[in-house]
């Protein structure tokens, strides 16, 4: 009894040493798949002049001037006195620019057992690929994942076998039980076959070399720069200036006026008087020391009434003066008075009527007076050309406002819409700014969407509007952008052709 109590003794002390001792050995078994996380950084003035006196004896060359005709614009006894002062100019944004970095890091690749190493080991992708392989043929090989022990082991120690793959034995845990007299050749092994499996042939090499020479050069996509990138200015609006400009260019197409408006519903009022309508008003917002805007505005609505409302050549200068009023109360932040537009007219037009007028041109246009111009482009494609221009920037800016203010008074020149001429008079600064270098490229492509060659039509008219000039009865725009604040662009030469290269998309 007593030696079975022994025995008994030994078998269960026997059993609970070796229960202990696989206990503390970890599973041969498990793996050790992580996932690598995912991080990336995103991107971050004017003189004094007669008020419209001849507007009623343009077209039909003589007669009885109208009640507009003997009207004298007197700015010398103003009753409400305006100080004059260099016109608010646009502002120079600066290109400073973050530059986005992104970086990822790759998760594990997937071990693989034994019986499927001899069938996929050699369509799992190497570590590196050239970066000239698209990602979209990177698609990740998702296997089980399994770990595999030799047979031949020992109470101590573990083989590793030479079919296994180098993610397999990178990550496999039996690594912690190899003898350190096993190490230098299982390593020596393991290196072997990483170097068999990272390397590329030559096959491959001639299929990317090939696919490099076929492939467009990616030169235009990497010149595009990203200039709504500063964050920090909320005027910029570097969020939403895309969703902006593509609103924009919708809504130009609802809001803008007739091109024949002078054929088909005028028959006292011609293009001439039209021109000097605008020329009187370009002095009177430098007179008031309005901004750009309004009288941008002024024109739009002068030219949607006039698509849809017969009017006598006597009311023209009453239609300008309150199309100006409505522009005036919606851009200014101070706007002239009724009386102030009354006194500018040498009182030819009495309160009532500029209001009577006021109220049926918003009635007209249905209150829709928020309307896509040429400067609302202007402003961002300015921004864009100077990005990447060795042009000055005031210079170019000032030069492509001349340039968009006098399309202004070509009644031909409705047929563009606004967003095509602001982007022209930009093609058309740059060209006089530097004549031997291409006025186009890739990110003013990007960002106006217009090729140059979409370009041609109207960069010729406002070629020949800009050498030409608006003629010596014209002479307000040229008079306010000959003065020092506007850096005097309008006497800059201009060559007098443009080469027909610029106009080819390729050249872009």
């Amino acid at each position: 009894m007593s030696s079975n109590l022994a025995a008994s003794r030994r078998s269960s002390s026997s059993s609970s040493v070796a229960a202990a001792a696989a206990a503390k050995r970890p599973a041969v078994g498990e793996g050790g798949g992580g996932g690598g996380g995912k991080a990336a950084a995103g991107a971050a003035a004017a003189k004094k002049r007669v008020a419209l006196s001849n507007i009623s004896n343009v077209a039909a060359g003589g007669g009885a001037p109208g009640k507009a005709g003997n009207a004298k614009l007197n700015l010398a006894a103003s009753a409400a006195p305006v100080k004059k002062g260099s016109l608010a100019s646009g502002r120079n944004v600066g290109t400073n620019r973050a530059s986005a970095v992104k970086s990822a890091s790759a998760k594990p690749a997937p071990a693989i057992s034994r019986h499927e190493s001899a069938t996929q080991k050699e369509s799992v992708l190497p570590p590196k690929v050239p970066s000239i392989v698209p990602t979209a043929a990177l698609a990740p090989v998702t296997v089980p994942c399994s770990s595999f022990v030799s047979p031949m082991h020992s109470g101590d120690s573990v083989s590793v076998d030479e079919t296994m793959s180098t993610c397999d034995s990178m990550k496999s845990p039996e690594f912690e039980y190899i003898d350190n007299g096993d190490s230098s050749s299982v390593l020596g092994s393991l290196q072997r076959r990483a170097n068999e499996n990272l390397r590329i042939s030559e096959d491959r090499d001639v299929e990317e070399t090939k696919w490099k020479k076929d492939a467009p050069s990616p030169m235009e996509i990497d010149q595009i720069c990203d200039v709504d990138n500063n964050y920090e200015d909320p005027q910029l609006c570097a969020t939403l200036a895309s969703d902006i400009y593509m609103h924009l260019r919708e809504a130009e197409t609802r809001k803008r006026p007739s091109t024949d408006f002078m054929e088909t519903i005028q028959k006292d009022v011609n293009p001439s008087m039209r021109a000097i309508l605008i020329d009187w008003l370009v002095e009177v917002a430098e007179e008031y020391r309005l901004v750009p805007d309004t009288l941008y505005l002024t024109v739009n609505y002068i030219d949607r009434y006039l698509s849809g409302n017969e009017i006598n050549r006597q009311r023209l200068q009453l239609l300008g003066v309150a199309c100006m009023l409505i522009a005036a109360k919606y851009e200014e932040i101070c706007a002239p008075q009724v009386e102030e537009f009354c006194y500018i007219t040498d009182n030819t037009y009495f309160r009532d009527e500029v209001l009577e007028m006021e109220a049926s041109v918003l009635n007209y246009l249905k209150f829709e007076v928020t309307a896509p111009t040429a400067k609302c482009f202007l402003r961002r494609f300015v921004r864009v050309a100077q990005v990447s221009d060795e042009d000055p920037a005031l210079h170019l800016e000032f030069l492509a406002n001349y340039v968009a203010e006098l399309s202004l008074l070509e009644y031909n020149l409705l047929s563009y819409p606004p967003s095509l001429v602001a982007a022209s008079a930009i093609f058309l600064a740059k060209f006089i700014l530097q004549p031997t270098k291409h006025p186009w490229n890739s990110t003013l492509a990007h960002y106006t969407q217009y090729k140059s060659s979409e370009l041609s039509d109207c960069v010729k008219a406002l070629h020949r509007l800009f050498s030409v000039g608006p003629g010596s009865n014209l002479p307000a725009i040229r008079e306010k952008y000959t003065q020092h604040k506007y850096k005097f662009v309008a006497k800059k030469p201009c060559p007098p052709s443009i080469p027909t290269e610029f106009f080819r998309d390729a050249t872009c």
